[in-house]
């Protein structure tokens, strides 16, 4: 008798999972996100107005919003 779930697990084990960022490179990927948040977000405190805000503050808070998630994947703590 075959179950559903064991099917799909099967047909899962055919083609095993790829991330589209390996295991290596991602220290280097936060590293640079970070850095390159902490350059934007200072430009960004230096001259203040609406304009900056769309072009270097939300920049800014996406890399280092995903420069901290791949950091702590790269040190070993899983989110």
């Amino acid at each position: 008798m075959s179950s559903p779930l064991l099917d799909v697990w099967d047909a899962a084990s055919a083609s095993p999972y790829n991330p589209s960022v390996g295991k290596g490179v991602q220290f280097t990927l936060g590293f640079a996100l970070l850095f390159t948040s902490l350059v934007l977000s200072t430009i960004f405190g230096l001259n203040r107005s609406f304009v900056t805000l769309s072009v270097l503050g939300i920049p800014a808070s996406l890399a280092f919003g995903f420069g901290a998630v791949y950091m702590i994947c790269a040190v070993g703590v899983y989110v």
